[in-house]
């Protein structure tokens, strides 16, 4: 089975690209973020022309996720991260799908850092730690895959220094990171390629997809019952540079049936 995740920025404008790639990959199951787009805006029918039923959260201007999947309709388990009744953006939905929880999430970005919006990044990262970890104990095959916002580590960046006050690569966005990954998940990108430089993101200024200047943000969490099934773990560079493409690019893994 082939999951993909893939910040579209703007899964209306993007729509061609989306489509194009779709045929071109051919995954079972797309974990989309950054819609940009209203519940009843979302592109659903063109979508299932290509032959993927989805189930997704929009939201306004801003934010919003979707899963995609073929062969079977996705089983909406959760719309929204607990936490928070309280909370009005779109950030995370959930779904079952072929015997696997699929989680979608796109974590705040958390600039300009310090402040509100850094806070807010902290307090939502924090429900996610709280939540993944009951997903653990339940020890059932889950991917938690999407936009987490985050460079993990200076491999994660061609050039962390440039880095060091964005709230992406804070030592609390780190480190928060990091406590996810002692719960037992496993970054499957970083599992497979111990020691590359593979980048997700390209900022749409100086070039930076040209001249390769990009960080990875984008990840794959698999839980211990189906990180055994891990067969391989690739980024779609490609992509982000197709004319009017998002400044992310598709990541995608494949598991063993």
């Amino acid at each position: 089975m082939k999951i993909a995740t893939y910040n579209v920025n703007g899964v209306n404008g993007r729509l061609p690209v989306l489509l194009r790639w779709l045929e071109e990959s051919q995954p079972d199951c797309v974990c989309l973020q950054e819609l940009k787009a209203p519940q009843e805006k979302f592109p659903a029918a063109a979508l299932e022309k290509a032959g993927y039923a989805s189930v997704w959260l929009g939201q306004k201007q801003w934010n919003g996720v979707a899963i995609l999947t073929r062969g079977s309709t996705p089983e909406l388990t959760r719309s929204g991260l607990p936490g928070d009744p309280d909370d009005s953006q779109s950030r995370y939905v959930e779904a079952a799908y072929n015997g696997i929880l699929i989680g979608c999430l796109y974590l705040p970005n958390g600039n300009p850092a310090p402040g509100p919006k850094f806070d807010y990044k902290l307090a939502w990262f924090n429900r996610l730690i709280e939540y993944s970890k009951s997903l653990i104990r339940q020890k059932i095959p889950v991917v938690l895959a999407g936009d987490y916002n985050v460079i993990p580590t200076e491999l994660d960046a061609r050039k962390p220094e440039n880095w060091v006050r964005d709230a992406l690569f804070f030592p609390e966005s780190r480190a928060s990171y990091q406590l996810l990954l002692q719960q037992g998940w496993t970054d499957a990108l970083r599992h497979l390629h111990p020691t590359e430089g593979m980048y997700t993101f390209w900022d749409y200024s100086r070039s930076s997809y040209e001249r390769d200047a990009g960080i990875r943000i984008d990840h794959f969490l698999l839980s211990p019952q189906v990180a055994g099934q891990l067969t391989d773990a690739q980024v779609d560079r490609h992509v982000r540079g197709w004319e009017k493409s998002s400044d992310h690019a598709p990541v995608w893994i494949e598991l063993q049936d």
